[in-house]
């Protein structure tokens, strides 16, 4: 990377947190300033200057034309106001989302002909550098640009490089499926206190088993041959297995994933 770059972040949320935390832990050399702005909320901005110290701001128009690269960190519904007020001041910044449904397409007809775009979906585990975040760049991005993407999501975590229209369809996946695993936690922890154990103990068994069961998954990284070696057969894990085989477990989950991808189709903002 030739310069350290100046970057501006619209949007002062818990995801342009993680993202700009994340910079500054594994990428502070090749930074020159992070701005972060938040039209409304002044002591949002002051926590993140204290705990930081990156810059802030309640305007961000004003820094928009000498930064090198801008992350929108808002909601989609807000992009279609935001990035009409933002395209005057493009000339060769590099401009970034995170907002779900808001693809290289969609900013590149939005702003000036020839704008470097791009699109990152992180998940919650950015929060805690452990995201695997999916991400596309738009027509007419250099290498220098796909190096600053790069820094951006090696941040928050592991990266996937992906077409847009698989960013589309994998976010259920990789964004969504995680309320799927804590919404299996609570029905484990319920399951759990049914037996007389306080919740409190309940929760801690769980959280643990789901932990360690994760880092074997991830060390291992082959989920059939896990559950074989913990299934004996004819014995009580597959007893319980047999009643999610009986109540189409997979399937459930197959169609969770449908439907949230048919809820986001009809958010994503279209050209």
């Amino acid at each position: 990377m030739q310069k350290k770059q100046r970057v501006l972040f619209i949007g002062a949320g818990r995801m342009a947190e993680a993202l700009f935390a994340g910079l500054l832990h594994t990428s502070k050399e090749h930074i020159a300033e992070i701005v972060v702005s938040n039209q409304r909320n002044q002591e949002r901005l002051t926590e993140l200057h204290e705990k930081y110290a990156v810059s802030t701001t309640t305007d961000w128009k004003q820094y928009a034309a000498d930064v090198d690269v801008i992350v929108l960190a808002m909601p989609p519904e807000a992009h279609e106001q935001l990035l009409t007020e933002l395209s005057p001041l493009v000339s060769n910044q590099f401009i970034v989302t995170v907002a779900a449904g808001i693809g290289p397409s969609y900013l590149e007809s939005k702003l000036p002909k020839g704008a470097a775009v791009a699109w990152i979906m992180p998940n919650t585990a950015a929060t805690i550098g452990k995201s695997i975040s999916l991400y596309t760049a738009g027509s007419f991005v250099s290498k220098g640009h796909l190096e600053i993407l790069q820094m951006l999501v090696k941040g928050i975590g592991d990266a996937q490089l992906c077409t847009e229209e698989e960013i589309h369809q994998l976010t259920a996946v990789t964004g969504s499926a995680p309320a799927f695993l804590y919404y299996f936690a609570e029905s484990l922890i319920e399951a759990t206190k049914r037996y007389g154990i306080d919740e409190i103990t309940a929760k801690h068994l769980v959280i643990k088993m789901i932990t360690g069961s994760a880092s074997m998954l991830e060390s291992e990284n082959n989920p059939a041959m896990l559950r074989e070696q913990v299934t004996t057969p004819g014995g009580a894990t597959a007893a319980g297995l047999k009643v999610l085989y009986e109540n189409n477990f997979m399937n459930m989950i197959q169609e969770a994933i449908e439907a949230t991808n048919k809820k986001a189709s009809g958010k994503t903002i279209q050209l």
